[in-house]
C-alpha cells in the first residue's frame, strides 16, 4: 500500500499538469489508455488470455463506471486545488471504506471505530470550510465524489477477487476507464500536444505499477486495516506542491488533515487490537 500511494502521487502530479490543458474526461481517458498496454502485456505474459475473459462482467463494468467517476472528479478538482488540499479532502475515502466494509464484507466495526469515523468526518468539514476551498466549491465536491467512487470500488475489489485474477481486475478497470471516459470526452476532445508525451508516459508507468500494488493490497489485506496507510499521500502531496507549484496548505487545511489522519490512525490501532483479540 505504501508503494502504491507514492506511485499514485507521482501519477497525480502528472494528471494535475495535464488538467490545465485538457478536459477532465479526456485526462481520465488518457490515464486509462496510457497504462493499459503495459498492464495488458504483463497480464497476457503471466496469466494468459482465457482468464481475462472468465470474469464476472457485471461487477467489472460497475467498477469501470466507478473508475470513470472517480478519475474525472479528481482530475476536475486538480485544476484549481493543490494536491495536498485535494488529498486532505480525499482522506474521507478510508473512513468510507471502513464503514462500507460492514454491510458489504461482513467486517466488524465497534462503537469506538464508528466514533473515529465520525471524528474524521468532522475533519473533512474543517477542510471543506465555506470559504476558500469550501463546501460550496465545485472542486471540493468533486473530490468527495471521487472519494466515494474509490471507496465503493475498493470494496468491490474484495468481492471480485474471490473469483477473478489480479490481472483481470487491472486490465478491465483500465479498459473500461479508457473507453468510457473517451466516449464522454469525444465531443470536446483537444489535440494532444507533443510536449505532453513524456508526462503521459510517466502517468502510464506510475499508474500501471500503482494499480498493481493497490489491487494486491486490497486482495491480500483487510480493507479496514490497510486503508489508513493512504494518509501518507499528504506527505508526498505537500512535497510535490512545494517543489512543482510553489504552494503549501494553509493552517486550516493542516488542522482538518490532522483530525482526519488522527482518526485514521486510531482506526488502524483499533483494528490491530481487534485482530489480536481474535487470534491470540
Amino acid at each position: 500500500m505504501l508503494a502504491a500511494v507514492l506511485l499514485f502521487c507521482l501519477m497525480d502530479a502528472g494528471l494535475k499538469t495535464l488538467s490545465a490543458h485538457y478536459p477532465a474526461f479526456q485526462v481520465s481517458a488518457i490515464r486509462g489508455a496510457a497504462s493499459l498496454p503495459l498492464v495488458l502485456v504483463w497480464a497476457l505474459w503471466t496469466d494468459g488470455v482465457a482468464n481475462l475473459f472468465r470474469v464476472r462482467w457485471s461487477l467489472h463494468l460497475m467498477r469501470g463506471v466507478l473508475g470513470v467517476m472517480m478519475m474525472a472528479g479528481f482530475v476536475y478538482s486538480l485544476r484549481t486545488l493543490p494536491l495536498s488540499t485535494a488529498y486532505s479532502i480525499f482522506f474521507v475515502a478510508p473512513l468510507m471504506i471502513t464503514a462500507l466494509s460492514v454491510p458489504f464484507l461482513g467486517e466488524r466495526v465497534g462503537p469506538r471505530r464508528w466514533t473515529a469515523i465520525a471524528v474524521g468526518l468532522v475533519g473533512v468539514l474543517v477542510v471543506l470550510r465555506p470559504t476558500g476551498e469550501g463546501v460550496l466549491s465545485l472542486a471540493g465536491m468533486a473530490v468527495l465524489l471521487a472519494a466515494f467512487g474509490y471507496s465503493v470500488s475498493a470494496i468491490t475489489v474484495r468481492i471480485i477477487a474471490r473469483t477473478d485474477s489480479t490481472q483481470a481486475l487491472m486490465v478491465w478497470l483500465l479498459f473500461f476507464m479508457a473507453l468510457g471516459a473517451g466516449v464522454l470526452a469525444a465531443p470536446q476532445w483537444v489535440p494532444i500536444r507533443g510536449a505532453d508525451a513524456w508526462v503521459i508516459a510517466g502517468i502510464g508507468v506510475a499508474g500501471a505499477l500503482g494499480q498493481y500494488a493497490i489491487t494486491e493490497a486490497f486482495r491480500l489485506g483487510e480493507a479496514s486495516l490497510i486503508a489508513p496507510l493512504e494518509y501518507t499521500a499528504l506527505v508526498w502531496g505537500v512535497l510535490l506542491d512545494a517543489t512543482l507549484w510553489g504552494v503549501l496548505p494553509d493552517s486550516v487545511t493542516w488542522i482538518g488533515a490532522a483530525i482526519i489522519v488522527a482518526s485514521g490512525l486510531y482506526l488502524l490501532r483499533r483494528e490491530r487490537v481487534h485482530v489480536e483479540a481474535e487470534h491470540p
